[in-house]
Protein backbone atom coordinates (compact mmCIF):
# COMPACT_ATOMS: atom_id res chain seq x y z
CA UNK A 1 0.00 0.00 0.00
CA UNK A 2 2.92 2.25 -0.84
CA UNK A 3 0.69 4.91 -2.36
CA UNK A 4 -1.23 5.52 0.85
CA UNK A 5 -0.37 9.13 1.69
CA UNK A 6 0.94 8.78 5.21
CA UNK A 7 1.20 11.41 7.82
CA UNK A 8 4.79 12.60 7.51
CA UNK A 9 5.05 11.89 3.80
CA UNK A 10 1.74 13.33 2.69
CA UNK A 11 2.63 17.00 2.91
CA UNK A 12 2.55 18.82 -0.41
CA UNK A 13 4.24 22.20 -0.60
CA UNK A 14 2.10 24.78 -2.42
CA UNK A 15 4.01 28.05 -2.45
CA UNK A 16 4.73 28.57 1.23
CA UNK A 17 1.88 26.29 2.33
CA UNK A 18 2.13 22.59 3.10
CA UNK A 19 -1.10 20.75 2.32
CA UNK A 20 -1.54 17.57 4.34
CA UNK A 21 -3.45 14.36 3.84
CA UNK A 22 -2.39 11.28 5.77
CA UNK A 23 -3.10 7.80 7.13
CA UNK A 24 -3.91 7.17 10.76
CA UNK A 25 -3.84 4.48 13.53
CA UNK A 26 -7.29 4.36 15.09
CA UNK A 27 -8.09 2.14 18.03
CA UNK A 28 -10.61 1.77 20.81
CA UNK A 29 -9.85 2.89 24.35
CA UNK A 30 -11.75 2.98 27.62
CA UNK A 31 -15.04 4.86 27.57
CA UNK A 32 -15.09 8.50 28.57
CA UNK A 33 -17.89 11.05 28.43
CA UNK A 34 -18.15 12.53 24.95
CA UNK A 35 -17.79 16.18 24.10
CA UNK A 36 -20.97 18.24 24.05
CA UNK A 37 -22.26 19.36 20.68
CA UNK A 38 -25.70 20.34 19.50
CA UNK A 39 -27.30 18.09 16.87
CA UNK A 40 -27.49 19.56 13.41
CA UNK A 41 -31.03 20.60 12.50
CA UNK A 42 -31.39 18.99 9.09
CA UNK A 43 -34.65 17.11 9.41
CA UNK A 44 -32.85 13.78 9.05
CA UNK A 45 -33.72 13.29 5.38
CA UNK A 46 -32.80 14.77 2.04
CA UNK A 47 -35.02 17.38 0.46
CA UNK A 48 -37.55 16.10 -2.04
CA UNK A 49 -35.26 17.17 -4.88
CA UNK A 50 -32.39 15.10 -3.49
CA UNK A 51 -30.38 18.15 -2.37
CA UNK A 52 -27.91 18.09 0.52
CA UNK A 53 -28.36 21.84 1.02
CA UNK A 54 -30.03 21.60 4.44
CA UNK A 55 -27.16 19.49 5.78
CA UNK A 56 -24.53 21.84 4.35
CA UNK A 57 -26.34 24.90 5.73
CA UNK A 58 -26.28 23.33 9.22
CA UNK A 59 -22.75 21.89 9.20
CA UNK A 60 -20.58 24.17 7.08
CA UNK A 61 -20.44 26.98 9.69
CA UNK A 62 -18.83 24.52 12.14
CA UNK A 63 -16.03 23.47 9.77
CA UNK A 64 -12.75 25.36 10.13
CA UNK A 65 -9.44 25.69 8.35
CA UNK A 66 -6.32 25.04 10.42
CA UNK A 67 -3.03 26.66 9.48
CA UNK A 68 0.16 25.80 11.33
CA UNK A 69 3.68 27.12 11.27
CA UNK A 70 6.42 24.53 11.54
CA UNK A 71 10.07 24.09 10.82
CA UNK A 72 10.41 23.50 7.11
CA UNK A 73 13.64 21.52 6.95
CA UNK A 74 12.26 17.98 6.68
CA UNK A 75 8.85 18.83 5.27
CA UNK A 76 10.18 20.70 2.28
CA UNK A 77 12.60 17.91 1.43
CA UNK A 78 9.91 15.23 1.62
CA UNK A 79 7.33 17.25 -0.24
CA UNK A 80 9.11 18.59 -3.31
CA UNK A 81 7.77 15.91 -5.72
CA UNK A 82 4.22 16.62 -4.57
CA UNK A 83 4.93 20.34 -4.84
CA UNK A 84 5.46 19.97 -8.57
CA UNK A 85 2.28 17.87 -8.97
CA UNK A 86 0.16 20.51 -7.27
CA UNK A 87 1.76 23.32 -9.24
CA UNK A 88 0.83 21.46 -12.45
CA UNK A 89 -2.71 20.91 -11.14
CA UNK A 90 -3.33 24.59 -10.48
CA UNK A 91 -1.69 25.67 -13.71
CA UNK A 92 -3.90 23.27 -15.72
CA UNK A 93 -7.01 24.61 -13.97
CA UNK A 94 -5.96 28.22 -14.40
CA UNK A 95 -6.11 28.72 -10.62
CA UNK A 96 -3.47 30.84 -8.86
CA UNK A 97 -1.36 28.94 -6.38
CA UNK A 98 -2.94 29.40 -2.93
CA UNK A 99 -0.90 31.11 -0.26
CA UNK A 100 1.97 31.60 -2.67
CA UNK A 101 4.76 33.52 -1.01
CA UNK A 102 7.69 35.50 -2.39
CA UNK A 103 10.78 33.48 -3.13
CA UNK A 104 12.65 34.80 -0.12
CA UNK A 105 9.87 33.55 2.18
CA UNK A 106 9.89 30.11 0.63
CA UNK A 107 13.49 29.76 1.64
CA UNK A 108 12.84 30.69 5.29
CA UNK A 109 13.24 28.39 8.25
CA UNK A 110 9.47 27.90 8.54
CA UNK A 111 6.63 26.61 6.37
CA UNK A 112 2.87 26.78 6.58
CA UNK A 113 0.79 23.60 6.84
CA UNK A 114 -2.90 23.39 6.03
CA UNK A 115 -5.70 21.12 7.23
CA UNK A 116 -9.32 21.09 8.33
CA UNK A 117 -11.23 20.58 11.55
CA UNK A 118 -14.69 20.92 13.09
CA UNK A 119 -16.15 22.54 16.20
CA UNK A 120 -17.75 20.24 18.78
CA UNK A 121 -18.36 22.74 21.57
CA UNK A 122 -19.77 26.30 21.37
CA UNK A 123 -16.86 27.60 23.47
CA UNK A 124 -14.35 26.68 20.75
CA UNK A 125 -13.23 23.05 21.13
CA UNK A 126 -12.08 21.74 17.75
CA UNK A 127 -11.22 18.24 16.50
CA UNK A 128 -8.65 17.54 13.79
CA UNK A 129 -5.95 15.03 12.83
CA UNK A 130 -2.72 14.89 14.78
CA UNK A 131 -0.69 15.08 11.59
CA UNK A 132 -2.28 18.46 10.79
CA UNK A 133 -0.68 20.03 13.87
CA UNK A 134 2.29 17.70 14.42
CA UNK A 135 5.52 19.60 15.19
CA UNK A 136 3.71 22.94 14.91
CA UNK A 137 5.17 25.96 16.66
CA UNK A 138 2.09 28.09 15.97
CA UNK A 139 -1.54 27.12 15.22
CA UNK A 140 -4.25 29.36 13.78
CA UNK A 141 -7.88 28.56 13.07
CA UNK A 142 -9.97 30.30 10.43
CA UNK A 143 -13.71 30.14 11.03
CA UNK A 144 -16.27 29.83 8.26
CA UNK A 145 -16.90 33.59 8.38
CA UNK A 146 -13.21 34.30 7.78
CA UNK A 147 -12.30 35.16 11.38
CA UNK A 148 -8.75 33.99 12.17
CA UNK A 149 -7.93 33.10 15.78
CA UNK A 150 -4.91 31.62 17.56
CA UNK A 151 -5.44 28.08 18.83
CA UNK A 152 -4.11 26.20 21.82
CA UNK A 153 -3.37 22.48 21.64
CA UNK A 154 -5.38 20.70 24.34
CA UNK A 155 -4.13 17.24 23.48
CA UNK A 156 -2.86 15.02 20.70
CA UNK A 157 -2.24 11.35 20.12
CA UNK A 158 -0.02 10.21 17.29
CA UNK A 159 -1.18 6.60 17.39
CA UNK A 160 -4.81 7.48 16.77
CA UNK A 161 -3.88 10.51 14.62
CA UNK A 162 -6.29 12.72 16.54
CA UNK A 163 -5.85 16.14 18.13
CA UNK A 164 -8.03 18.59 20.05
CA UNK A 165 -7.62 22.37 19.83
CA UNK A 166 -9.18 25.27 21.77
CA UNK A 167 -9.83 28.80 20.59
CA UNK A 168 -11.18 31.78 22.51
CA UNK A 169 -14.30 32.41 20.49
CA UNK A 170 -15.80 35.94 20.46
CA UNK A 171 -19.28 34.38 20.53
CA UNK A 172 -20.83 30.90 20.81
CA UNK A 173 -19.85 28.89 17.77
CA UNK A 174 -21.85 26.60 15.52
CA UNK A 175 -21.13 22.94 16.26
CA UNK A 176 -21.51 19.48 14.76
CA UNK A 177 -22.68 16.55 16.89
CA UNK A 178 -21.13 13.10 16.93
CA UNK A 179 -23.04 10.46 15.01
CA UNK A 180 -22.92 6.68 15.30
CA UNK A 181 -20.52 5.20 12.76
CA UNK A 182 -21.48 1.69 13.89
CA UNK A 183 -24.82 2.17 12.14
CA UNK A 184 -23.25 2.95 8.77
CA UNK A 185 -23.91 0.41 6.05
CA UNK A 186 -22.30 -0.07 2.68
CA UNK A 187 -24.01 2.22 0.21
CA UNK A 188 -25.09 4.82 2.79
CA UNK A 189 -24.74 8.41 1.59
CA UNK A 190 -22.15 10.63 3.25
CA UNK A 191 -20.68 14.12 2.82
CA UNK A 192 -17.04 15.18 3.27
CA UNK A 193 -16.40 18.79 4.24
CA UNK A 194 -12.99 20.46 4.33
CA UNK A 195 -10.55 22.81 2.64
CA UNK A 196 -8.76 20.90 -0.16
CA UNK A 197 -5.64 22.56 -1.59
CA UNK A 198 -6.42 25.68 0.47
CA UNK A 199 -8.96 26.93 -2.07
CA UNK A 200 -11.78 27.24 0.49
CA UNK A 201 -14.36 25.12 2.27
CA UNK A 202 -15.63 22.46 -0.11
CA UNK A 203 -18.38 19.85 0.15
CA UNK A 204 -18.26 16.54 -1.71
CA UNK A 205 -20.77 13.68 -1.67
CA UNK A 206 -20.46 9.94 -1.99
CA UNK A 207 -21.25 6.65 -0.34
CA UNK A 208 -19.70 4.29 2.16
CA UNK A 209 -17.65 1.95 -0.04
CA UNK A 210 -16.34 -0.41 2.65
CA UNK A 211 -15.94 -0.83 6.39
CA UNK A 212 -13.04 -2.03 8.51
CA UNK A 213 -10.31 -1.24 6.00
CA UNK A 214 -6.80 -2.11 7.16
CA UNK A 215 -4.19 0.01 5.36
CA UNK A 216 -1.32 -1.76 7.15
CA UNK A 217 -0.28 1.58 8.58
CA UNK A 218 -0.50 0.27 12.13
CA UNK A 219 -2.18 -2.24 14.41
CA UNK A 220 -5.36 -0.21 14.91
CA UNK A 221 -6.59 0.28 11.35
CA UNK A 222 -10.38 0.20 11.07
CA UNK A 223 -11.12 2.80 8.41
CA UNK A 224 -14.38 3.72 6.73
CA UNK A 225 -13.70 3.75 2.99
CA UNK A 226 -15.58 6.38 0.99
CA UNK A 227 -15.77 7.46 -2.64
CA UNK A 228 -16.51 11.12 -1.87
CA UNK A 229 -13.50 13.05 -3.23
CA UNK A 230 -11.09 14.19 -0.52
CA UNK A 231 -7.70 15.72 -1.18
CA UNK A 232 -4.76 17.34 0.58
CA UNK A 233 -6.18 19.83 3.04
CA UNK A 234 -9.26 17.73 3.83
CA UNK A 235 -7.43 16.00 6.67
CA UNK A 236 -9.24 16.52 9.97
CA UNK A 237 -12.49 17.56 8.34
CA UNK A 238 -15.80 15.87 9.18
CA UNK A 239 -17.47 13.03 7.35
CA UNK A 240 -21.21 13.47 8.00
CA UNK A 241 -24.25 11.29 7.47
CA UNK A 242 -27.69 12.22 6.16
CA UNK A 243 -28.60 13.54 9.61
CA UNK A 244 -25.67 15.94 9.43
CA UNK A 245 -23.80 14.25 12.29
CA UNK A 246 -20.11 13.33 12.29
CA UNK A 247 -19.59 9.65 11.53
CA UNK A 248 -15.92 9.92 10.62
CA UNK A 249 -12.84 12.12 10.41
CA UNK A 250 -11.35 12.36 6.93
CA UNK A 251 -7.76 11.21 7.22
CA UNK A 252 -6.23 9.41 4.25
CA UNK A 253 -6.42 8.84 0.52
CA UNK A 254 -5.13 6.16 -1.79
CA UNK A 255 -3.82 7.71 -4.96
CA UNK A 256 -1.34 6.95 -7.74
CA UNK A 257 -1.06 10.62 -8.65
CA UNK A 258 -1.45 12.66 -5.46
CA UNK A 259 -5.07 13.59 -6.08
CA UNK A 260 -8.41 11.98 -5.36
CA UNK A 261 -9.33 8.87 -7.32
CA UNK A 262 -12.40 8.10 -5.24
CA UNK A 263 -10.67 6.05 -2.57
CA UNK A 264 -10.63 7.89 0.74
CA UNK A 265 -10.52 6.78 4.36
CA UNK A 266 -11.97 8.16 7.58
CA UNK A 267 -11.54 7.33 11.27
CA UNK A 268 -14.90 6.03 12.60
CA UNK A 269 -16.65 8.35 15.04
CA UNK A 270 -17.36 5.45 17.39
CA UNK A 271 -13.63 5.26 18.07
CA UNK A 272 -12.70 8.91 17.65
CA UNK A 273 -15.17 10.44 20.11
CA UNK A 274 -13.87 8.50 23.12
CA UNK A 275 -10.29 9.40 22.26
CA UNK A 276 -11.23 13.05 21.77
CA UNK A 277 -12.98 13.14 25.14
CA UNK A 278 -9.91 11.69 26.87
CA UNK A 279 -7.61 14.17 25.11
CA UNK A 280 -9.86 16.99 26.31
CA UNK A 281 -9.62 15.67 29.84
CA UNK A 282 -6.00 14.53 30.13
CA UNK A 283 -4.18 16.00 27.11
CA UNK A 284 -2.60 12.68 26.16
CA UNK A 285 -3.16 8.95 26.11
CA UNK A 286 -0.88 6.37 27.71
CA UNK A 287 -1.02 3.17 25.69
CA UNK A 288 -0.17 -0.17 27.21
CA UNK A 289 2.50 -2.35 25.66
CA UNK A 290 3.84 -5.85 26.05
CA UNK A 291 7.04 -5.72 24.06
CA UNK A 292 6.37 -8.46 21.53
CA UNK A 293 6.17 -8.90 17.78
CA UNK A 294 3.24 -11.04 16.69
CA UNK A 295 1.91 -12.65 13.55
CA UNK A 296 -1.26 -14.47 12.50
CA UNK A 297 -1.96 -18.10 13.30
CA UNK A 298 -2.57 -19.86 10.01
CA UNK A 299 -4.17 -23.26 9.74
CA UNK A 300 -0.74 -24.75 9.06
CA UNK A 301 0.61 -23.14 12.25
CA UNK A 302 -2.37 -24.41 14.23
CA UNK A 303 -1.85 -27.93 12.88
CA UNK A 304 1.85 -27.77 13.70
CA UNK A 305 1.31 -26.86 17.36
CA UNK A 306 -1.82 -28.93 17.93
CA UNK A 307 -4.22 -26.00 18.24
CA UNK A 308 -7.81 -26.88 17.33
CA UNK A 309 -8.56 -23.54 15.60
CA UNK A 310 -6.42 -21.13 13.60
CA UNK A 311 -6.91 -18.32 16.11
CA UNK A 312 -4.71 -16.23 18.37
CA UNK A 313 -1.52 -14.21 18.00
CA UNK A 314 1.76 -16.04 17.46
CA UNK A 315 4.68 -14.47 19.33
CA UNK A 316 7.62 -14.11 16.95
CA UNK A 317 9.89 -12.00 19.15
CA UNK A 318 9.96 -10.95 22.81
CA UNK A 319 11.91 -7.78 23.56
CA UNK A 320 14.52 -7.99 26.30
CA UNK A 321 13.39 -6.59 29.65
CA UNK A 322 9.90 -5.93 28.25
CA UNK A 323 6.75 -6.65 30.31
CA UNK A 324 6.12 -9.77 28.24
CA UNK A 325 9.61 -11.07 28.99
CA UNK A 326 9.18 -10.46 32.72
CA UNK A 327 5.86 -12.32 32.60
CA UNK A 328 7.50 -15.36 31.02
CA UNK A 329 6.14 -15.02 27.50
CA UNK A 330 8.29 -17.03 25.09
CA UNK A 331 8.88 -16.98 21.38
CA UNK A 332 6.46 -19.49 19.89
CA UNK A 333 3.68 -18.88 22.42
CA UNK A 334 0.25 -18.27 20.93
CA UNK A 335 -1.70 -15.67 22.90
CA UNK A 336 -5.36 -16.73 22.99
CA UNK A 337 -6.77 -14.35 25.60
CA UNK A 338 -6.11 -11.19 27.60
CA UNK A 339 -8.05 -11.44 30.83
CA UNK A 340 -11.58 -12.49 29.92
CA UNK A 341 -11.28 -11.22 26.33
CA UNK A 342 -10.44 -13.76 23.65
CA UNK A 343 -7.73 -13.10 21.07
CA UNK A 344 -8.57 -14.41 17.61
CA UNK A 345 -6.22 -12.25 15.54
CA UNK A 346 -3.04 -10.23 16.12
CA UNK A 347 -5.12 -7.07 15.81
CA UNK A 348 -7.28 -8.23 18.72
CA UNK A 349 -4.20 -8.47 20.91
CA UNK A 350 -2.91 -5.08 19.78
CA UNK A 351 -6.18 -3.36 20.62
CA UNK A 352 -6.59 -5.12 23.94
CA UNK A 353 -3.05 -4.14 24.92
CA UNK A 354 -3.66 -0.54 23.87
CA UNK A 355 -6.78 -0.45 26.07
CA UNK A 356 -4.80 -1.36 29.17
CA UNK A 357 -3.33 1.35 31.38
CA UNK A 358 0.39 1.27 32.15
CA UNK A 359 0.90 -0.52 35.44
CA UNK A 360 -2.25 -2.59 35.10
CA UNK A 361 -1.96 -6.25 36.05
CA UNK A 362 -3.57 -8.72 33.66
CA UNK A 363 -3.58 -12.40 32.80
CA UNK A 364 -2.31 -13.58 29.44
CA UNK A 365 -3.52 -16.99 28.27
CA UNK A 366 -1.09 -18.68 25.90
CA UNK A 367 -0.93 -22.00 24.06
CA UNK A 368 2.43 -23.65 24.75
CA UNK A 369 3.63 -27.23 24.28
CA UNK A 370 0.13 -28.47 23.53
CA UNK A 371 -1.60 -26.97 26.57
CA UNK A 372 -2.99 -23.71 27.93
CA UNK A 373 -0.80 -21.64 30.27
CA UNK A 374 -1.82 -18.53 32.21
CA UNK A 375 0.80 -15.82 32.74
CA UNK A 376 0.55 -12.76 34.96
CA UNK A 377 1.81 -9.59 33.29
CA UNK A 378 2.24 -6.02 34.48
CA UNK A 379 1.52 -3.81 31.47
CA UNK A 380 4.15 -1.27 30.49
CA UNK A 381 3.73 2.30 29.26
CA UNK A 382 3.96 2.96 25.56
CA UNK A 383 6.76 5.51 25.60
CA UNK A 384 8.43 4.00 22.56
CA UNK A 385 6.27 3.22 19.55
CA UNK A 386 8.47 0.26 18.75
CA UNK A 387 7.47 -1.35 22.05
CA UNK A 388 3.78 -1.50 21.19
CA UNK A 389 2.54 -5.00 20.46
CA UNK A 390 2.19 -4.86 16.67
CA UNK A 391 1.22 -7.35 14.04
CA UNK A 392 3.87 -8.09 11.46
CA UNK A 393 2.91 -7.35 7.89
CA UNK A 394 2.26 -10.30 5.63
CA UNK A 395 5.27 -9.24 3.57
CA UNK A 396 7.54 -10.21 6.46
CA UNK A 397 6.18 -13.70 7.01
CA UNK A 398 7.22 -15.82 4.08
CA UNK A 399 9.96 -18.06 5.42
CA UNK A 400 10.45 -21.69 6.53
CA UNK A 401 12.77 -24.64 6.41
CA UNK A 402 13.23 -28.24 7.43
CA UNK A 403 14.76 -31.40 6.01
CA UNK A 404 14.78 -32.92 2.51
CA UNK A 405 11.19 -34.17 2.94
CA UNK A 406 10.18 -30.53 3.09
CA UNK A 407 12.12 -29.73 -0.04
CA UNK A 408 15.32 -28.29 1.41
CA UNK A 409 18.91 -29.26 1.99
CA UNK A 410 20.57 -28.40 5.31
CA UNK A 411 24.10 -27.70 6.51
CA UNK A 412 25.69 -27.06 9.88
CA UNK A 413 26.78 -23.58 10.91
CA UNK A 414 30.52 -23.78 10.38
CA UNK A 415 32.78 -20.79 11.13
CA UNK A 416 32.97 -20.03 7.40
CA UNK A 417 29.18 -20.08 7.08
CA UNK A 418 28.82 -17.83 10.11
CA UNK A 419 31.22 -15.36 8.59
CA UNK A 420 29.44 -15.38 5.23
CA UNK A 421 26.03 -14.84 6.89
CA UNK A 422 27.43 -12.43 9.47
CA UNK A 423 25.86 -14.47 12.27
CA UNK A 424 26.64 -13.81 15.93
CA UNK A 425 28.31 -16.66 17.82
CA UNK A 426 25.26 -17.11 20.06
CA UNK A 427 23.01 -18.08 17.13
CA UNK A 428 22.60 -21.85 16.88
CA UNK A 429 20.78 -23.89 14.27
CA UNK A 430 21.12 -25.17 10.72
CA UNK A 431 21.49 -23.20 7.51
CA UNK A 432 19.35 -23.86 4.43
CA UNK A 433 21.79 -24.87 1.69
CA UNK A 434 19.27 -25.34 -1.14
CA UNK A 435 15.52 -25.25 -1.77
CA UNK A 436 13.51 -27.43 -4.16
CA UNK A 437 11.26 -24.96 -6.03
CA UNK A 438 8.49 -27.56 -6.34
CA UNK A 439 8.22 -28.39 -2.63
CA UNK A 440 6.37 -26.85 0.30
CA UNK A 441 9.34 -25.00 1.78
CA UNK A 442 9.75 -23.00 -1.42
CA UNK A 443 6.04 -22.21 -1.43
CA UNK A 444 6.44 -20.92 2.14
CA UNK A 445 9.22 -18.58 0.99
CA UNK A 446 12.28 -20.36 2.34
CA UNK A 447 15.55 -19.20 0.78
CA UNK A 448 19.08 -20.49 0.77
CA UNK A 449 20.92 -18.83 3.63
CA UNK A 450 17.97 -18.90 6.01
CA UNK A 451 18.89 -20.26 9.44
CA UNK A 452 16.49 -22.60 11.27
CA UNK A 453 16.83 -21.92 15.01
CA UNK A 454 13.90 -23.97 16.32
CA UNK A 455 11.41 -26.64 15.23
CA UNK A 456 8.01 -26.73 16.94
CA UNK A 457 9.37 -24.39 19.64
CA UNK A 458 12.33 -26.71 20.35
CA UNK A 459 15.77 -25.12 19.86
CA UNK A 460 18.03 -26.90 17.37
CA UNK A 461 21.81 -26.77 17.18
CA UNK A 462 22.64 -28.41 13.86
CA UNK A 463 21.18 -30.04 10.76
CA UNK A 464 20.73 -33.39 12.52
CA UNK A 465 18.59 -31.76 15.23
CA UNK A 466 16.34 -30.24 12.57
CA UNK A 467 15.88 -33.53 10.73
CA UNK A 468 15.13 -35.37 13.97
CA UNK A 469 12.61 -32.77 15.11
CA UNK A 470 10.82 -32.79 11.75
CA UNK A 471 10.69 -36.58 11.73
CA UNK A 472 9.28 -36.60 15.29
CA UNK A 473 6.57 -34.13 14.27
CA UNK A 474 5.58 -36.38 11.39
CA UNK A 475 5.46 -39.45 13.61
CA UNK A 476 3.21 -37.63 16.12
CA UNK A 477 0.59 -37.18 13.42
CA UNK A 478 0.93 -33.46 12.94
CA UNK A 479 0.03 -32.07 9.54
CA UNK A 480 2.78 -29.45 9.45
CA UNK A 481 5.93 -28.35 11.19
CA UNK A 482 6.52 -24.92 12.75
CA UNK A 483 9.93 -23.45 12.09
CA UNK A 484 11.58 -20.34 13.50
CA UNK A 485 13.77 -18.80 10.83
CA UNK A 486 16.45 -16.14 11.19
CA UNK A 487 17.14 -14.02 8.13
CA UNK A 488 18.99 -10.75 8.07
CA UNK A 489 18.84 -10.42 11.83
CA UNK A 490 15.05 -10.89 11.99
CA UNK A 491 13.21 -13.95 13.25
CA UNK A 492 9.89 -15.18 11.86
CA UNK A 493 7.76 -18.28 12.36
CA UNK A 494 6.69 -20.25 9.30
CA UNK A 495 4.60 -23.40 9.15
CA UNK A 496 5.38 -25.92 6.41
CA UNK A 497 2.68 -28.55 5.75
CA UNK A 498 3.82 -32.13 5.33
CA UNK A 499 1.08 -32.79 2.79
CA UNK A 500 2.68 -30.37 0.36
CA UNK A 501 6.19 -31.75 0.78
Amino acid sequence: MSNILRKHRAAALVGAAIVLGAASLPFAISSYSTALAAPAETGGVLASNGSFASIVDADKPAVVTITTTMKATNASADSSPMDEQFRQFFEQQGIPLPHQAPQQQQQSQHAMALGSGFVISPDGVIVTNNHVIDNAIDIKVTLDDGTELPAKLLGADAKSDLAVLKIQAPHPLATIAWGDSDKLKLGDQILAIGNPFGIGTTVTAGIVSARGRDLHSGPYDDFIQIDAPINHGNSGGPLVDRDGNVVGINTAIYSPNGGSVGVGFAIPSSEAKTIVAKLQKDGSIDHGYLGVQIQPVTQDVADAVGLSKAEGALVATVSNEAPAAHAGVKTGDIVTAVGSESVKTPKDLSRLVADLSPGAKETLTVWRDGKTVDLNVTVGGNEDTQKQAAAESSDDQGQAAGQPSLGIGLADLTPDVRQQLNLPHNVAGAVVANVNPDKSAAAAGIQPGDVIVSVNDKPVHDARDVKTAVADAGKSGRKSVLLLIERGGNKTFVAVPFAAA
